[in-house]
């Protein structure tokens, strides 16, 4: 049975774990595919498997996200293509030593990536969705962007700014027929360990999910209409709690006033009693 067309979807960091199964789930949904990723061959590979078994048009962009040339190609395509229904930012690197044991420029390297090259696909994406009045942003993120303890700190830090943006978007244009979904995928198995510096073979076998069953859940996530999907947290009451707690507080973080457990009368305060 053929899958309905659902337009094009352009997915970063596409040859080979999250990003190779996003591209196998995709094309089987009905959606034609741009793959985007540094290794060609393992692109034209997955391509060519895929077009055979789905019968989907895809095409592959060669591309590395910290060369500001190849991020401007990959810029071009996603605003000239008028079928471009859906963005999945998933490329990205990350780090496990603590900032004490970090190459600094490792460290500048994974913000392009994480941080920088996704914000500028992003703002290439999203103007032309507003303009069609449709489009999806899929955004991967990690669960170290609410639980930056666990890992590298810049690596927490970067995913934090993913989840911060994808929140952002979700309030700018959310009534403007965009949707904007972050996954936060606790320990996949896929080479992103090895290259961290962390074998995954070294985890707990109990903590990582496959990465088939990662985007399996981050899909079904999608389709129930989550904004923030982790695939491993047991019950979604969870994450609504803790976002309401945030949502609460930040009526309450900005004041003319210090608050007045510190016991600063504050300048604001002077002034009005000497009026």
């Amino acid at each position: 049975m053929t899958a309905t067309p659902k337009g094009t979807a352009l997915i970063t960091g596409a040859s080979s774990g999250i990003g190779a199964v996003y591209a196998d789930r995709l094309a089987r949904r009905g959606f034609d595919l741009v793959l985007v990723a540094r290794n060609g061959d393992r692109l034209q590979a997955l391509a060519a498997r895929l077009t055979a078994e789905t019968g989907r048009k895809i095409e592959t962009i060669a591309a590395d996200l910290t060369d500001k040339k190849d991020i401007a190609r990959v810029e071009a395509a996603i605003r000239t293509n008028r079928e471009l229904t859906l963005l999945v930012n998933n490329a990205g690197v990350g780090a496990t030593a603590p900032l004490l044991a970090s190459d600094i420029e490792k460290m500048e390297e994974m913000i392009a990536i994480n941080v920088n090259a996704l914000t500028r696909l992003t703002y290439a994406a999203v103007p032309g969705f507003v303009a069609r009045g449709t489009g999806t942003l899929v955004n991967i993120a990690s669960i170290v962007a609410v639980s930056p303890e666990t890992l590298n700190g810049v690596y927490g830090g970067s995913k934090a700014f993913v989840l911060a943006l994808s929140q952002s978007l979700q309030h700018e244009v959310g009534d403007k027929g965009v949707r904007v979904q972050a996954v936060l995928p606790g320990a996949t198995a896929t080479e992103f360990w090895g290259i961290a510096g962390l074998p995954v073979q070294h985890l707990p076998s109990a903590i990582v999910m496959s990465a088939e069953d990662m985007v399996d859940a981050a899909l079904a996530g999608l389709d129930q209409g989550e904004k923030v999907t982790i695939p491993s947290l047991p019950s979604q009451d969870e994450w609504d709690a803790f976002d309401a707690a945030r949502r609460a507080m930040s009526g309450r973080i900005s004041s003319s006033l210090p608050a007045a457990r510190y016991g600063v009368k504050g300048a604001n305060a002077e002034a009005a009693a000497v009026a």
